[in-house]
């Protein structure tokens, strides 16, 4: 069933590229994409997530590096970025807990150390009970929906109640108005309020009032989605300018959660909306896969957020089949493109490059925020195929 699935899902793409112009316009691109059903996703991305465990984690600790083994330094101020290298690993937990709970266990504990050492922040604040404090309102944001996803996959509270803390004490209670609406400022002492702070910001309170259905955490999340709509986001379905994956998937995913809760289908079709865009648009793209957005320890992870929220769309029964069945094929394509592009010779030292359509070069020292991304798009794909094969 696994072996046929992305073939037939590649032809129905191609018919279903019809039903829009966007889609006629993509259609050559479509029907140039192989799919190599002897690709085995599930050894992919033990391999990947191997490597980024092995290579960049500090396993006393459970928190990442942002060079193999730190040989590079300055892995002290990487703080948000922890959020997604260990949303990763949450996501290996969750797909071998039941298969595997040895290392499923190994995982945990990885998930209380990375509690118990606030995810590395470099901030210490003796008033702060949680020590998750932070300057940047986006840094505490990201931090809190992984603690969200960790309650997520094991069923322990302790996680989302810590994040419900931060929010509740340090991000909501940042939020500025103004004539343009409410919304959260990026740092406590500065005015601009922007995508990367207010879509994660969405993203927690919808969650939040999920999990303890409080109706303050819902008109939070209905609140600074009216300010990105209102003053980011833009008519093409760009959030931000320039566009960035990261927050392209956040903006989607909070806006596919609020549809949920709501049953407002104007929440659903922004959300195919933003995530079409990132997979259409040569703004985000290169060569029709993902494109490089910097060799920095933020704009190298970025990809890490997009991949596991268009996944989270792909498996939506209430989405469009036409988004569904793109999504679906991008993700494999960009994934082929990928594993054509590890030197398995080298591993465990076995790195995914800035743009996963080259080879990362074995001289160069590694980053974490690359191999998080790579990592996190295998994961992805293997979670995505394994739930259309049930």
């Amino acid at each position: 069933m696994k072996i046929y699935i992305p073939i037939i899902l590649s032809i129905l793409s191609i018919f279903s590229a019809c039903d829009s112009e966007a889609g006629w316009q993509n259609l050559e691109v479509i029907e140039t994409v192989k799919i190599d059903p002897v690709i085995d996703w599930t050894a992919v991305a033990d391999s990947c997530t191997f490597v980024l465990v092995e290579q960049f984690m500090n396993k006393e600790k459970g928190t990442f590096w942002k060079s193999p083994k730190n040989v590079s330094g300055g892995s002290y101020n990487i703080y948000w970025q922890q959020a997604h290298a260990m949303d990763v690993i949450v996501y290996a937990y969750e797909r071998i807990k039941n298969k595997n709970p040895e290392l499923a266990d190994t995982y945990e504990n990885y998930f209380r150390l990375w509690l118990k050492n606030k995810a590395n922040n470099y901030n210490h604040d003796k008033n702060d009970e949680t020590g998750f404090l932070n300057s940047f309102t986006d840094d505490m944001c990201w931090i809190c929906l992984t603690l969200i996803h960790m309650s997520e996959a094991t069923g322990d509270d302790i996680y989302i109640n810590m994040a419900k803390t931060v929010y509740d004490t340090h991000i909501i209670t940042r939020a500025r108005t103004d004539a343009k609406g409410t919304g959260l400022p990026w740092k406590s002492n500065d005015e601009s309020r922007n995508a990367c702070t207010n879509s994660p910001g969405c993203l927690i309170a919808a969650k939040l009032y999920k999990k303890y259905g409080t109706e303050n955490y819902l008109n939070d999340a209905k609140m600074l989605y009216d300010y990105i709509v209102k003053n980011l986001l833009k008519g093409d379905g760009r959030v931000e300018e320039p566009p960035l994956t990261y927050t392209q998937g956040t903006f989607g995913e909070a806006c596919r959660q609020l549809y949920h809760i709501t049953q407002e289908r104007q929440y659903m079709r922004k959300a195919e909306e933003v995530i079409n865009y990132t997979m259409t648009s040569d703004r985000c793209l290169q060569n029709w896969i993902l494109r490089d957005e910097g060799t920095s320890m933020d704009g190298s992870i970025f990809k890490a957020v997009f991949i596991p929220y268009a996944v989270n769309l792909a498996l939506d029964e209430k989405a469009s089949d036409y988004v569904k069945k793109r999504i679906i094929l991008f993700l494999q394509d960009n994934a082929t493109v990928l594993w054509n592009n590890l030197d398995r010779s080298l591993y465990p030292e076995m790195y995914c490059n800035y743009y996963w359509g080259k080879v990362f070069p074995s001289g160069d020292i590694a980053s974490m925020g690359a191999q998080t991304s790579g990592a996190s798009l295998m994961e992805g794909v293997a979670r995505m195929l394994a739930n259309l094969a049930e």
